[in-house]
């Protein structure tokens, strides 16, 4: 069987060994030594300024959202996760959908100001499949309009953007380091800000606490645990490994795919990929579910993401997104990992072609 993503665990003597500092301690969580020494490599590994690891990659948008003091009305894509959705309404606020660039498949720059009212207080955005948003054309109009900028990076870990970490933009970016993508801590994620922020966002992941006694303010509990940490620190050291092995699995769908009706992902110029997923577009939802059924026969299972458009939720109010609608009805991710082999990369392009 092959799926669209596949963990990749590091030797588990290498966990263990990590593991085992903190069990000898007897300290698996409020921030021990190991997630300590998770965020200084992973700053270091990064090239960022900040970083909070948290137990989960949804935590850190709501806990944005919460920091920021955003009320109202928050300009999102609706063409991601459902959790970038699900955190604005979670915290009270109300998504105000604009389109997405068919090409790049991000946020419609050009749309967004149209899209703004007295009630807008804040621009929430998805790089999608690592693909960077034109972060410089929504900082001005945030600065125009005084928004804040937050940043669902969920897929960037270890994208560059115009020479520098895609999480140093904006006032806030988020990343998951959930079991599926390239870099992993089982479960998990971080939040990365601008240095003035970030007091009042450590404090909301720990319960509010200032010290062991007094209270800064309200706070949940989004603290990564040791064993998480571990997780990280054993996964760190393969990731130049991980990258060339999915850059190599990529070069060669691109290669089989080129003559075909599918198209790719257009990356945006400035970027460093982390090569985080392989997204085709196919000329229409009957090819699209064509080409599905057809692979399950084989056991190989792509996986229809982002699907289905934020827009659509069923507590949303309904705002047509014309480009968002139909991307999402035509991409499939194709499985991508970087021990996949060739002949199952043909396979699937193969069956790619027999359909499309």
């Amino acid at each position: 069987m092959i799926n669209v993503t596949k963990t990749f665990l590091p030797p588990q003597a290498e966990y263990q060994a990590i593991l085992k500092r903190a069990w000898d301690k007897g300290w698996m969580t409020n921030r021990g030594v190991l997630v300590q020494e998770l965020e200084t490599k992973l700053k270091d590994y990064l090239g960022v300024s900040t970083i909070i690891a948290m137990t989960n990659g949804t935590l850190p948008l709501q806990i944005a959202i919460k920091a920021l003091g955003l009320q109202g009305e928050i300009i999102t894509t609706p063409f991601s996760y459902v959790a970038t959705t699900s955190s604005i309404v979670w915290e009270g606020c109300t998504p105000v959908f604009v389109d997405i660039h068919p090409a790049y498949l991000t946020i419609d720059e050009n749309r967004i100001e149209a899209a703004i009212t007295p009630k807008t207080s804040a621009i929430l955005a998805t790089h999608v499949f690592g693909n960077p948003c034109n972060t410089e054309e929504i900082e001005t109009i945030a600065q125009k309009h005084g928004l804040k900028v937050i940043y669902d990076a969920a897929h960037c870990f270890g994208v560059e953007y115009k020479g520098k970490s895609i999480f140093e933009y904006g006032d806030v970016s988020t990343c998951s380091f959930h079991a599926t993508k390239l870099f992993h801590t089982g479960e998990g994620g971080a939040l990365f800000c601008k240095e003035e922020y970030h007091e009042k966002m450590f404090y909301h992941h720990n319960f509010g606490h200032k010290g062991k006694e007094n209270f800064q303010g309200v706070g949940v509990n989004a603290k990564m645990s040791e064993l998480q940490a571990a997780m990280g620190l054993s996964v760190l050291p393969y990731m130049e490994q991980i990258l060339a092995g999915r850059k190599e699995v990529i070069a060669l769908y691109k290669n089989l795919l080129k003559d075909t009706d599918v198209k790719f992902l257009k990356l945006r110029p400035g970027t460093l990929s982390n090569y985080s997923y392989f997204p085709v577009i196919f000329p229409s939802e009957k090819k699209t579910i064509a080409v599905i059924e057809a692979l399950s026969e084989k056991k190989i299972f792509p996986r229809r993401y982002f699907y289905p458009s934020l827009n659509t939720l069923p507590y949303i109010n309904y705002s047509e997104m014309l480009v968002s609608e139909s991307i999402s009805t035509k991409v499939l991710c194709l499985p991508l990992h970087p021990d996949l082999d060739a002949e199952v990369v043909m396979a699937i392009s193969n069956t790619i072609k027999d359909v499309v």
